[in-house]
């Protein structure tokens, strides 16, 4: 069987490659020698380049300022921005936020959020994840009380990605504590400088600040914020996180990595059996995530919405992820342990650092466990244990 493109969607490749090449030095590294503050500004820069060109919300419908473009067409945009470690800004409101809002959202709310969102100017953050409430989402209890036109939101959010840069929050509370877990939660779009919100900085164990931690202490939501209907929120939750969990990039990041990886050690002749069947068995691992990120773009171009298959290729490629990053800092040996910005780290320390960012891959958005019991009970049919 043959896993071709047409020769329109070669084309456009071709076109995005010659973009990255006029926007980006020959020599970009992705990023591994400047500060992550300068890799997010260069990266909300490129949001707004894109957007321009109508590239930001590729396959966002035309009606709502996308580009109209095919799944297939985003795809290849995905991998050739991830192949060439192009810096973005936070995705949640591209990939997330916005196609959870033009499936639920009002008119008034399209209007309202939509044509920022896409434009680049408005940065959105996931309420999602809580102390308590992180595999057992449903188990949340920030509290959301209505009083009037309004509600009144009480608790803590935690590992909030990008938080500190945000303008607004897709925001999961709990409005009827006396309902089964999964019926008494309501979605709410949140201005992030209401009064009674504060963002605090969790810093990773590499030392990166992208998760927060946020608290809120009666915050004023109007109820034109819900999303979607009260007590019923968990069902645009469902489909924030497929749209979160069906990720078609990663494969393209891991390829161009490997064959860095490869050439490092080429050019130096430290090529031994080990690394070269470890590298093979990579290469095998990275083409399946590779099928496995198309069998969902076919899917969602035929209309379908891919559930145990987007947990299939989320599980795949986080797991993958550490892996990669695990052969990558042993096989450099004691030099592989020193960080991005030591002379002499191979590979600008990007395994050491990768060692670590790589820990809360099969955590965020759903633990591999949480995707193993997706898979066993949507995708083939078992009983809950």
């Amino acid at each position: 069987m043959q896993f071709t493109l047409s020769a329109s969607d070669e084309t456009f490749r071709q076109e995005v490659r010659t973009w990255i090449s006029q926007e980006f030095a020959p020599d970009w590294d992705g990023g591994t020698t400047v500060s992550q503050e300068e890799i997010y500004a260069a990266g909300h820069e490129t949001n707004k380049k894109l957007a321009g060109r109508g590239w930001l919300a590729m396959s966002w419908p035309k009606e709502f300022g996308g580009g109209g473009a095919t799944y297939w067409q985003q795809l290849i945009f995905n991998e050739e921005m991830a192949y060439h470690r192009i810096p973005v800004g936070s995705a949640v409101g591209i990939g997330f936020a916005g196609p959870t809002i033009i499936i639920y959202g009002t008119p008034e709310q399209k209007a309202r959020y939509l044509p920022k969102t896409v434009s680049g100017e408005m940065i959105w953050c996931q309420g999602f994840s809580e102390p308590g409430s992180g595999s057992d989402l449903a188990s949340l209890q920030t509290r959301a009380v209505r009083d009037g036109d309004r509600y009144v939101v009480n608790g803590q959010k935690i590992w909030t990605s990008f938080a500190h840069y945000a303008d607004n929050m897709i925001l999961l509370t709990r409005t009827d504590p006396g309902a089964p877990k999964h019926k008494g939660i309501t979605y709410f779009l949140v201005d992030m400088k209401s009064p009674g919100i504060t963002v605090r900085p969790l810093i990773d164990m590499s030392g990166g600040h992208f998760f927060n931690e946020v608290f809120f202490e009666d915050v004023s939501v109007p109820a034109e914020c819900l999303l979607g209907e009260e007590n019923r929120g968990w069902y645009q939750a469902a489909t924030t996180l497929d749209f979160e969990r069906s990720s078609v990039a990663g494969s393209a990041g891991l390829r161009r990595s490997l064959e860095e990886l490869v050439s490092y050690f080429r050019d130096r002749k430290l090529v031994t059996r080990e690394f070269r069947t470890q590298a093979a068995d990579l290469r095998i691992s990275i083409e399946i995530a590779r099928l496995l990120s198309y069998q969902v773009v076919s899917m969602q171009s035929r209309g379908l919405v891919p559930n145990h298959q987007a947990s299939i290729t989320k599980l795949f490629n986080s797991e993958l992820g550490q892996r990669f990053a695990r052969v990558g800092f042993q096989q450099l040996g004691l030099a592989g342990q020193l960080t991005p910005g030591s002379p002499y780290a191979p590979l600008y320390g990007r395994y050491a650092n990768n060692v670590m960012t790589t820990v809360p891959s099969t955590i965020a958005g759903g633990t591999s466990e949480v995707q193993r019991n997706i898979i066993a009970t949507r995708g083939l049919g078992l009983p809950r244990g």
